[in-house]
């Protein structure tokens, strides 16, 4: 296709402003300013829609990536905030046969990572032979001592990798960096796919993209067959919710079916690895870890780690599990080891590599560090040593030009003072890409992050991945922590592509799956999730009675039920109080921490529930009527979170934990309140107060003919089994679930936990309103604390 023909009116309009810089390579355009061919019918499907048409398409796609909850945690120098995932809504557009070179390149290096690292752990060949300097390895935090001699269950010491790469001006591809730690983003590329997917909803399923599906599949069944043949687990290791990765954790834990664990969640006993679950401790064979080696194990590693598991290393070289990737990986982020692997390769495999680094020296070495000092203009000098930088430090690598600094020191100060400690690595120009901004496409700079996983037929390349764009066309606004964005990577092959997904056929009869196993952090933190939605409902309940009678004149009243909701630490001075938000952030905490349990739906209810308190909290609600209109507000999102729940939620071992965390809060709630308001010494109007907070007006009104008395209230919340708001009725779905319990069934003899229920539930069946005095229900919350205990103790302790 001829160069007028690509660029009719309609892309004329679209590239108007697309104006690659002299000397920079472009994904989109070659040289002479016509299309690449694999990218023509992209954009003449993009030429074809109108600005609405197209605005309209990329909201779409943003508000898929809303509704999934896909979001990134953006660092500031007071804490951290979720953000929203920001999407380049257009692809970066690859060929299928560049792409397989690409690939052959990957796998090489691949395999090569993986006899570094067994050298570096075994025998120590490429030290010893020259080939690498001691120093550089031993006096890097990351080779870890412990390790050394740890002959892995696989046969592999890496299993997952990810590589930063990069196309130069003259169009070939190098790579910017090795991620063999705990490489982050493939869970990201996957949902790239799916928001970029309905921006080109009607042209993506004919335009040969290769898909994803098959890659985690095949990943997948690696993980399964690292199980071996008992009955150990396979999961995956996340520091928790704080990590700026953790929605992927939760996301590709459950899109792969493996359970999502803590360290805390983890113990070796008796040299295997358990995971602590409701029916006890379980043993894990596979563990995906997404933490730093070095807080794996406070035992044999950090010592001041708070995230690691005691005993960890001693399990991985006892052979009692597989760890992907081992644990000592991270010495291959090392940025000087690149400058290494050229002669390395070639050493053990008789090989160039085929992917060749960003030019790098490590500066210890003999004469390197004079060609430094002479080429300063055209370098970036960094800490040799150093592992993880940060991404912006990673583009200043690739710059072109000035070096923009990875300490605050002069450059002549590093050089002069810590020379053997430095690496020096070419500036580099990265290439362009189309990004949509203000409806037009505009060049930006871009790198790319693939993705190799190991299976049992060798490294297979994820056909794709994603890439980071920047900002401006400045290269160092890549990182989404200074504004950049990310996009999907296509790879468009010549013939068409079959729709794939990650379930391959059934080879037998259909076979109904049990639901998997619920780690005791989990259960926890649904039990809690209950507990504070419920405590946080019986408060708002509690509020807006006492705003609504304000301004009556019955003060006795007004002050006894101020003093009761004080009591509970909410500060009634404040229309929305504080303590209220914080039972909100509280149950929204709990979700965070078991996001790969709890439906999408779910969290956003209840993350709408808590931004509507604190934007209530921060406007000028006054007391009174105008607070109580507020408390119903939240009332009615708190019963839309209540019928998400109940209706939606699959009725699991976690279901019931967090049903069982709400019964026990509102038995709790509705014994305190009638203990406090069906006193005989409480003043008048009390008894309607009880009703109301005890959402049982309408049903009293109807069930009893004569006025509220004591014996009515007494009958209606404490020992009818058809309102859903009385203890009994709290206590028989508590003796439900704790029936329907996994270990429950296991037990021939009853536990603490369901004799403690039996009890009180027996005690209300037979009694009768006149035996409930205040002294007996204050014993009954006695009793309910001690029914919490009894389940913590069994299923959570």
């Amino acid at each position: 296709m001829s160069d007028s023909t690509a660029r009719s009116s309609p892309i004329d309009g679209l590239l108007e402003q697309y104006r690659p810089r002299p000397g920079v390579a472009d994904e989109l355009m070659q040289a002479d300013g016509s299309l690449r061919a694999v990218w023509q019918p992209l954009i003449r499907q993009l030429a074809r829609l109108s600005p609405e048409e197209l605005s309209q398409r990329t909201a779409r796609a943003d508000q898929y990536l809303k509704d999934a909850g896909v979001y990134f945690r953006q660092y500031t120098g007071t804490g951290s905030t979720e953000r929203a995932w920001p999407l380049s809504h257009i692809p970066v557009v690859i060929g299928g046969a560049e792409w397989r070179q690409l690939s052959a390149g990957i796998i090489q290096r691949a395999e090569l990572l993986e006899r570094v690292m067994a050298d570096l752990y075994g025998p120590g060949d490429l030290v010893n032979g020259g080939l690498l300097p001691a120093e550089l390895i031993t006096r890097n935090r990351e080779w870890l001592r412990p390790v050394q001699g740890l002959h892995p269950r696989s046969g592999h010491f890496l299993h997952f990798l990810a590589f930063e790469i990069g196309r130069s001006p003259d169009g070939s591809w190098f790579v910017l960096g090795d991620r063999t730690q705990a490489p982050s983003g493939a869970g990201f590329a996957l949902e790239n796919r799916m928001a970029t997917s309905r921006v080109f909803h009607d042209y993506f399923p004919a335009a040969n993209v290769e898909r994803l599906a098959g890659f985690f599949r095949g990943f997948r069944d690696a993980i399964n067959g690292l199980r071996g043949d008992g009955d150990g687990r396979a999961a995956i290791l996340t520091p928790g919710q704080h990590t700026d990765t953790y929605f992927e954790h939760a996301y590709i834990a459950r899109y792969l079916g493996l359970m999502l664990l803590e360290s805390d969640d983890l113990r070796v006993d008796r040299g295997s690895l358990m995971v602590s679950t409701v029916t006890g401790p379980q043993p894990v064979s596979v563990l995906w870890r997404r933490l730093d080696s070095r807080f794996s194990d406070p035992l044999e590693l950090d010592e001041s780690s708070a995230l690691g598991t005691p005993g960890m290393v001693s399990a991985l070289r006892s052979g009692a599990f597989t760890m992907l990737n081992c644990l000592g990986s991270g010495v291959l982020e090392a940025r000087a080891l690149m400058a290494f692997l050229p002669r390395i390769s070639q050493a053990l495999t008789g090989e160039a590599l085929s992917l060749p680094n960003i030019a790098t020296w490590w500066c210890g070495q003999p004469g390197e560090l004079a060609y430094v000092r002479d080429n300063l203009d055209r370098m970036m000098i960094g800490p040799a040593l150093s592992t993880r930088l940060p991404f912006e430090l990673e583009a200043s690598t690739v710059l072109g030009g000035s070096f923009r600094g990875a300490a605050s020191r002069p450059v002549a100060d590093w050089l002069n003072t810590d020379a053997s400690n430095l690496v020096g690595q070419e500036a580099v120009t990265l290439s362009t890409t189309p990004a949509l901004i203000d409806g037009q496409l505009v060049p930006r700079p871009m790198v790319v992050r693939v993705f190799a996983a190991r299976t049992p037929d060798g490294w297979t390349v994820m056909p794709g991945g994603y890439a980071r764009i920047g900002r401006t066309e400045d290269p160092t606004a890549l990182a989404m922590q200074s504004g950049g964005s990310v996009a999907d990577v296509w790879i468009v092959g010549d013939t068409p592509v079959r729709t794939d997904t990650l379930t391959a056929p059934p080879a037998g009869p259909f076979v109904r799956r049990l639901s998997g196993l619920l780690p005791s952090r989990a259960a926890d933190n649904l039990y809690w999730l209950g507990r504070y939605v419920e405590r946080a409902e019986a408060q708002v309940r509690k509020l807006r009675a006492y705003h609504l009678r304000l301004e009556d004149a019955v003060v006795p009243l007004v002050e006894h039920l101020g003093d009761y909701i004080s009591d509970f630490g909410t500060d009634i001075e404040d229309s929305v109080p504080l303590g209220l938000l914080d039972l909100f952030d509280a149950a929204r905490g709990c979700a965070g921490k078991i996001r790969d349990r709890f439906s999408t739906d779910g969290w956003h209810a209840l993350d709408d529930l808590s931004g509507t308190a604190h934007k209530l909290a921060a406007g000028k609600v006054t007391a009174g009527d105008d607070a109580a209109r507020a408390m119903s507000v939240l009332l009615r999102k708190l019963a839309g979170f209540s019928g998400l729940v109940h209706e939606n939620m699959f009725r699991d071992t976690g279901w019931r934990f967090l049903t069982m965390g709400r019964a026990l809060e509102r038995a709790d709630n509705i014994a305190s309140l009638l203990v406090a308001f069906a006193d005989r010494a409480a003043p008048p109007g009390s008894l309607d107060v009880a009703v109301e907070v005890g959402d049982s007006v309408m049903i009293h009104r109807r069930r009893y003919s004569v006025e509220t008395s004591r014996n009515t209230v007494i009958d209606l919340l404490a020992l009818d089994p058809d309102n859903p708001r009385s203890l009994i009725c709290q206590t028989r779905l508590l003796r439900e679930q704790e029936a329907a319990m996994p270990r429950a069934q296991t037990k021939r003899q009853m536990s603490d936990f369901a004799r403690q229920v039996l009890r009180l539930d027996t005690d209300l069946a037979v009694a009768v309103p006149e035996e409930i005095t205040t002294a007996r229900l204050t014993q009954m919350r006695a009793e309910i604390a001690d029914i919490s205990d009894a389940l913590t103790a069994l299923y959570l302790g």
